[in-house]
């Protein structure tokens, strides 16, 4: 083997990536948040609301786990603007995420709702508590620091399936390295590069998510077992 590695060419364009890895964590942090909050209000819906409204929520999680990230985005960016309803390129891409991640997140924190005991909520009923006090610190806290590792999990991996985006024109951190490519021909020292860059991505927001599971379960701080 006479390959010969050049990492500076790629360095040179440090920029690009730097400017694309601020995409990608752009575009986790909104997918992050709105998906969260729209995920647990599906979950909710899906587990105490009325059944037209769980036949509605249940066919749009089957339908948004069952198609692909990619297809979703085209559909919103493309398919939309062809209809005459033109997204940014950036707002097409978050509402892509938020559309997928939703699905996910519903799903698990159904399962995080259903987790909690009914003798609890008859506890709750009994000391006198009012229906949003039960609902928000009998079931949705506990529900979701039962959960809270599989969210974290299933967030970090919506910021690593955003790569898929640069298909559809994002500039996030694999689109920025497909220019890097295309101006350095240095395609092994990119990707080599473009790992590390996911990779300490990855570490960053597993370490907000521990640092935030501290702050949000102080009896899995204590107990030792927080994220």
């Amino acid at each position: 083997m006479n390959y010969t590695f050049d990492f500076g060419a790629i360095l040179q364009h440090s920029d690009l990536l730097l400017d694309g890895a601020w995409t990608t964590l752009v575009l986790a942090f909104w997918a992050t948040i709105s998906g969260f909050l729209m995920g647990t209000l599906c979950a909710v819906g899906a587990t105490s609301g009325p059944r037209w409204l769980r036949a509605i929520l249940i066919g749009y999680v089957e339908v948004a786990r069952n198609t692909p990230l990619l297809i979703q985005s085209y559909f919103l960016i493309f398919g939309l603007a062809s209809a005459g309803v033109r997204l940014p390129i950036m707002v097409g891409a978050v509402i892509a995420l938020v559309v997928n991640v939703t699905a996910y997140t519903a799903e698990v924190m159904r399962a995080g709702i259903e987790s909690v005991r009914k003798g609890q909520l008859e506890a709750a009923e009994c000391l006198g508590l009012s229906r949003f006090q039960i609902f928000m610190n009998i079931i949705l806290r506990p529900a979701m620091e039962r959960v809270y590792p599989s969210l974290a999990s299933l967030f970090v991996l919506l910021m690593l399936g955003s790569s898929v985006l640069s298909a559809v024109g994002v500039e996030e951190l694999f689109g920025t390295s497909n220019r890097v490519q295309s101006l350095t021909y240095r395609n092994f020292e990119t990707f080599i590069v473009l790992g590390g860059f996911y990779l300490a991505l990855t570490v960053l927001m597993r370490f907000v998510f521990w640092a935030l599971g501290l702050v949000l379960f102080p009896r899995q701080r204590k107990l030792g077992t927080a994220l």
